[in-house]
C-alpha cells in the first residue's frame, strides 16, 4: 500500500471557517434573491430593442447619458457587431415613434444617425426564457447528479450536487444584491460555472478514492486533505489562467458582454472555492468511509473447512 506523504495545508482543520463563511453568503445571497430580486433585463422583462448605425463609432457613455437626459429609464446601451452599430435597449411600453423620437435625440448631439430598427420584446416570451432556464439548470443539476453517482457513489454525488447550488445562489444573490443586469448572457455563464465547478469537484473526488483506495489510513479528514492537496496546485493555476482571459474580456470586451464576464468571474473564484474546502468536507457529514469504496471480502466459509 502506498503512504500518505505529508500534506502542507489543512484543510479540513479549517472546514468549520470554510461552512460559517459560505452559510453567511449563501443566507445573504438568498434573502437578496427573495426580498430585493434580479434586476431582469430586456430578455426576460420584455421591452423596446432599437438598433442605430453611427457615421463614426460614439461614446456610448454619451449616448447613454443623452438618452437619460430625456428622461428614457432602465436603458442599456451597448456595441453591436461593429463599433459604428449600437443596440439601444428600453424596459418600457413600445411606441411606434419611439424609434424617430431616439434617433432625432441622438442627431441633435450632432452626429450622423440611421434608424436600422425598432421593435418589441414581449414580455410572453420573457416568461417563456424564464421557465426553460430554471427547466435547463434543474435538467443540468440532475444529471451532474446522476453522472457522479454512477462514477463515484451516492455521497459523492449529493456533495457534489450541494457544492454546485452552492456555487449558483452565490453567484445569482451578487447579481441580485448589486443589481446587475441578470440577461441571458448571465444565465450561459451559470451554466459554464456549473461545468467548470463540477470538473474542479471531479479531479478531486477521483483523488480522494484513490487515495482511500491506496492507504491503509481510516482518519478521513487526513485522506482528504491529502488528496485536495495533491490537487491544489493543477486547481489554482487552471483557475488563474482562466481569470486572466475573463479579466481581458471584462475589460476589453465591451458592454455586450460585461454581464457575462462578472458572473464567470464571480463564479470561477466562488467554484475554486468550494472545489478546495466545500465538496470534499461536506463527505464528513456525509459519512463516508472506506467501506463504500471498498466493499468488506467476504469470507470463504470452504476455505476455513479445509484448514486443519
Amino acid at each position: 500500500m502506498k503512504p500518505l506523504t505529508h500534506h502542507q495545508i489543512d484543510f479540513m482543520g479549517r472546514r468549520r471557517i470554510a461552512f460559517i463563511a459560505s452559510a453567511l453568503l449563501l443566507t445573504l445571497s438568498i434573502l437578496s434573491i427573495i426580498f430585493q430580486q434580479l434586476n431582469l433585463g430586456l430578455d426576460f422583462t420584455g421591452g423596446t430593442l432599437i438598433e442605430v448605425r453611427y457615421a463614426a463609432a460614439p461614446s456610448l457613455d454619451g449616448v447613454r447619458q443623452l438618452l437619460e437626459n430625456a428622461d428614457f429609464q432602465d436603458i442599456s446601451v451597448q456595441t453591436f457587431g461593429a463599433s459604428t452599430e449600437v443596440l439601444i435597449r428600453l424596459q418600457q411600453a413600445f411606441d411606434p415613434d419611439v424609434g424617430s423620437d431616439v434617433v432625432n435625440l441622438l442627431r441633435s448631439d450632432g452626429a450622423t444617425v440611421e434608424l436600422i430598427r425598432a421593435e418589441f420584446v414581449g414580455a410572453q416570451v420573457g416568461d417563456q426564457l424564464r421557465d426553460q432556464s430554471g427547466l435547463g439548470l434543474l435538467v443540468a443539476l440532475g444529471v451532474v447528479m446522476l453522472y457522479v453517482a454512477l462514477r463515484f457513489q451516492y455521497k459523492f454525488a449529493i456533495g457534489a450536487l450541494l457544492a454546485l447550488l452552492h456555487d449558483v445562489i452565490i453567484v445569482v444573490g451578487i447579481f441580485s444584491l448589486f443589481q446587475l443586469e441578470f440577461n441571458l448572457t448571465v444565465l450561459a455563464a451559470l451554466l459554464a460555472v456549473i461545468g467548470y465547478s463540477l470538473n474542479d469537484t471531479i479531479v478531486v473526488y477521483d483523488r480522494i478514492r484513490e487515495t482511500i483506495r491506496t492507504s491503509r489510513l481510516e482518519d478521513m479528514p487526513a485522506i482528504f486533505n491529502e488528496s485536495i492537496n495533491a490537487t491544489l496546485s493543477r486547481t489554482l493555476a487552471t483557475s488563474g489562467t482562466t481569470l486572466l482571459v475573463l479579466l481581458a474580456l471584462l475589460l476589453l470586451g465591451g458592454d455586450m458582454i460585461y454581464n457575462f464576464s462578472v458572473a464567470l468571474i464571480i463564479g470561477i473564484v466562488v467554484g475554486t472555492f468550494s472545489s478546495i474546502y466545500i465538496s470534499g468536507a461536506l463527505l464528513l457529514p456525509l459519512k463516508l468511509k472506506r467501506e463504500d469504496l471498498i466493499p468488506a471480502q467476504k469470507e470463504d466459509p470452504e476455505a476455513e473447512e479445509e484448514l486443519p
